[in-house]
């Protein structure tokens, strides 16, 4: 073999050699792109994960904020409410336990009253009773006398016809007034009596005056009436 042969050959091989080598060098380029591409790919899904992640978390707080917010709203408002509703009642009148101008009235009794009788020319055969408050506060003669001479049992019926518009309410100082028919004017009455003795009731039933009666005595019979508390004692004598 001639030496171009063997120079030509050798040319050859190296040739083809240089080309094995560019081939390998070329595959693994292109694979550690593959690999390069997969990194991104991954690292872009991976960044795509993430913000909706975020978004996910974002919008749970947002959630979580406006339920807070909305809880905290209700409690104010029902706290609010229940301020409100423990302040309505305020302010309510009449009654015991309003603060307008209702208030507790308070009954005469013998305890903070002066009761006198008083035996009358006209009209004849009456008895008028006036009973004054000797109290610092205003009293109220509720209803009507019940007058007991002597040893008597039963109350005397009233004139239902006397009954004032509104309740006699004594300021301290002030007198009220009651009159008692003893007896009928024409003598017409039956089982009359003397009676030297007398105890007046008030509305209560429970607690008696004593005025005095005249040393004679008054004459009772059967016709015995009482009147209302009256204002005035010309209403009382009317009847």
């Amino acid at each position: 073999m001639s030496a171009r042969t063997r120079r030509t050959g050798r040319a050859r091989i190296l040739t083809a050699a240089a080309l094995a080598v560019a081939a390998l060098t070329l595959t693994a380029c292109q694979d550690g792109e593959g690999v390069h591409d997969e990194g991104a790919s991954a690292a872009s899904v991976s960044a795509s994960a993430t913000p909706t992640s975020a978004s996910t978390a974002g919008s749970s707080s947002s959630g979580n904020s406006a339920a807070g917010k909305n809880a905290s709203s209700s409690v104010h408002s029902s706290g609010a409410a229940k301020s409100s509703g423990s302040t309505g009642g305020k302010g309510s009148a009449g009654g015991a336990g309003g603060t307008g101008s209702g208030s507790t009235r308070t009954r005469c009794s013998t305890s903070a009253t002066r009761t006198t009788a008083t035996v009358v020319s006209r009209p004849l055969n009456h008895l008028l009773l006036t009973v004054t408050n000797t109290g610092s506060k205003n009293c109220d003669l509720i209803g009507y006398p019940a007058p007991r001479f002597g040893e008597a049992q039963a109350v005397p019926p009233v004139f239902e016809a006397s009954k004032p518009q509104a309740v006699v309410t004594l300021a301290p100082g002030e007198s009220g007034y009651a009159s008692v028919l003893l007896s009928s004017a024409d003598g017409s009455g039956s089982n009359g009596y003397t009676a030297k003795s007398l105890e007046v009731y008030f509305n209560d039933g429970t607690t008696a005056a004593r005025p005095p009666l005249p040393a004679k005595g008054v004459h009772v019979d059967d016709s015995l009436r009482v009147s209302y508390w009256q204002s005035t004692l010309d209403d009382a004598l009317a009847w």
